[in-house]
């Protein structure tokens, strides 16, 4: 069997066209940020979107992408549509509506033969109204159970450690979450959580909250669902996903004890890497953005954050 090639991508506020329809309170949130935001401005950036996420896995393009930052299903689906007019893979989406102010939400692009999505499970963080959100997805990879969580955590506006409680609770969710899959399909089921968490590997939120540690044996023997986060040898070369006063690892991948020890029928096949800095950084070696706001626009960039890439391969 093939290697399954996963990636995250936070692609940076994708939104439908300005008059495309939406919510009434939604539009008084966004509307002026899309102004000017047509066919032309939309088209460069699925193309440049395109560029990317064709260029990923060897230039095969992702078996699954985990995406946010993504307004609807629709313009999802206007993605996939310039993805295989671009000579890419045909994909299908995964998407359910959050209750974000701004109307963004997290989803799956997934080729469907080789990937069939079965149950499907959300949940967004409340901090007042709600905010960011947690995608579940069942699938079924040639009859072998493999579930992904799409993560996009509340943000940092406000103060990081302001902030840091709604994190914390969007981690302690996905410890949930992650005992709960173990309970229904078992406690080997390969479980790969991806996403922009807003928040470092080493931060509470990551560690302490969802049980994402850099320790091998606390993943294989300890009491809870613990997951093990790859990112930390790409931390340690001082490697960063996003660029805000500083490098940072925001965008991680984290995978269950059943990877880990390949019961589960999976294991990691290669390290995770860092994706697309040869198409999408500048001269500063920061990621390239797009931009949302009316003169702020760059039709050649791509987005603020990098995607991030693993590899898993089929055991026995």
């Amino acid at each position: 069997m093939q290697p399954l090639f996963l990636a995250f991508w936070n692609v940076e506020n994708l939104f439908d066209l300005e008059t495309a329809p939406r919510l009434d309170k939604l539009q008084k949130v966004i509307g002026k940020s899309l102004q000017g935001w047509d066919d032309a401005v939309l088209s460069s950036k699925l193309g440049q979107l395109s560029k990317v996420i064709r260029s990923l896995n060897e230039g095969k393009g992702p078996d699954a992408l985990g995406v946010c930052e993504v307004e609807s299903a629709a313009v999802l689906g206007k993605l996939c549509q310039r993805i295989a007019t671009d000579g890419g893979r045909q994909y299908q989406v995964a998407h359910a509506d959050s209750s974000d102010a701004r109307g963004i939400d997290v989803a799956f692009l997934y080729d469907a033969q080789r990937m069939q999505a079965g149950a499907t499970f959300q949940h967004w963080v409340v901090k007042r109204k709600a905010t960011r959100d947690l995608l579940q997805v069942n699938f079924t990879v040639e009859g072998q159970p493999l579930v992904l969580i799409a993560n996009h955590w509340p943000s940092r506006l406000g103060g990081q450690y302001e902030s840091e409680p709604y994190r914390m609770t969007a981690g302690e969710t996905l410890a949930y979450w992650h005992q709960r899959i173990q309970q229904e399909l078992g406690p080997q089921v390969a479980v790969v959580a991806m996403g922009d968490f807003n928040d470092e590997p080493f931060n509470r939120s990551l560690q302490e909250y969802a049980l994402a540690v850099n320790d091998r044996d606390t993943v294989l023997n300890g009491r809870n669902p613990y997951w093990l986060n790859l990112m930390w040898p790409l931390l340690a070369t001082g490697q960063g996903s996003h660029y805000y006063d500083g490098w940072g690892m925001l965008d991680q991948m984290l995978v269950s004890k059943g990877v880990v020890n390949g019961q589960s029928g999976w294991r990691v096949e290669t390290p995770c890497r860092i994706e697309g800095q040869g198409l999408m950084a500048q001269s500063n070696r920061q990621p390239h953005r797009f931009g949302l706001e009316p003169g702020k626009r760059d039709l050649n960039g791509f987005s603020d954050h990098f995607p991030v890439s693993l590899t898993l391969q089929r055991v026995g």
